[in-house]
């Protein structure tokens, strides 16, 4: 059973929590920042260390068929204002102008490793849920996306900053997005330069559950409470989506290495504009303001 190494696991964790509960067969991962709240290298290497005893566990009880094995999983952040404004920009910017290509693919290959894991929940009948609470940015918006379940708070919010300093979201947007709404409205959401509300994104119907500010946590356990009985038929749905939908580890590595390409051509306007949101990712999180605007995303490229 996954709590049995509960303790183990958490002592080797810095920047991620992890919580077995065996009442509603269910893992909490949740990320914790130290300083700025984005995917560093570290948090990343944490997630997917998590992601590895996670699946060891989950497939080892399906296999024998335990009676009580656990069903779900639930990723958040221990930061209710914040799930991530994504990639590492600083991280980026100093990548980029050494012209660390390698470290940058690997930086990137990361990513889509934790994010295909997260999509095929595993490769068993499993579900993966989001709780996005607050700001979901970039690699933040990728990685609820990436859940089979994406459950959000009215005042969350949601966007692709990318494009305002020249690059494209490439650890699996389109390719999740175009899952669950048509690939135009994709595009839109993607290059649009719009920061979009949780409620937005509900009637579009990107976010699957939408629940009130505070009560995020109560929507995750009422959705896992109403279709644990029912988890065969949620497990069928879900095969049925991955055979109607197939998400390809392939194309997402595919779509990273033009990420990659696009990175390492970045002109020193652009790499300014990335550097002035990293900036901003320092500042707001020391400060307390985390709520990006549309207008920023539009100011900043202008």
């Amino acid at each position: 059973m996954l709590n049995n190494h509960d303790d183990l696991l958490q002592r080797r964790l810095r920047h991620v929590n992890v919580r077995h509960d065996p009442a509603s067969r269910t893992v909490w991962v949740e990320f914790k920042y130290k300083e700025r709240p984005c995917f560093t290298i570290d948090l990343l290497t944490d997630v997917l260390a998590v992601q590895r005893s996670i699946r060891k566990s989950v497939k080892a009880e399906y296999l024998e068929a335990h009676e009580d094995r656990l069903l779900f999983q639930v990723v958040s952040s221990t930061d209710k204002q914040v799930f991530s404004l994504g990639g590492d920009l600083e991280y980026f910017i100093s990548l980029i102008e050494t012209k660390n290509r390698e470290a940058l693919s690997r930086y990137a290959r990361i990513c889509v490793d934790i994010q295909y894991a997260s999509v095929t929940h595993y490769d068993i009948p499993f579900t993966t849920i989001a709780l996005v609470e607050g700001e979901a940015l970039g690699g933040g918006f990728e990685g609820a996306l990436s859940a089979n379940v994406l459950v959000a708070e009215r005042k969350a919010r949601f966007g692709f900053p990318e494009i305002t300093f020249g690059m494209f979201p490439g650890m699996g947007a389109l390719s999740l997005l175009v899952r669950k709404i048509t690939p135009g409205m994709a595009r839109r959401l993607i290059m649009d330069h719009r920061v979009y509300t949780a409620a937005e994104l509900y009637e579009l119907g990107v976010v699957d559950v939408l629940a009130p500010d505070g009560g995020g946590k109560a929507a995750v356990a009422d959705y896992i409470k109403r279709h644990t009985s029912a988890a065969p038929g949620l497990h069928g749905f879900q095969a049925a989506v991955d055979r109607a939908l197939p998400i390809s580890y392939e194309e997402l590595l595919d779509v990273v290495e033009l990420w990659v390409d696009a990175a390492m051509q970045l002109s020193e306007k652009n790499r300014r504009l990335m550097a002035y949101f990293a900036r901003a990712q320092i500042k707001r999180y020391a400060s307390g303001d985390k709520t990006y605007t549309s207008d920023e995303f539009r100011s900043a490229s202008s």
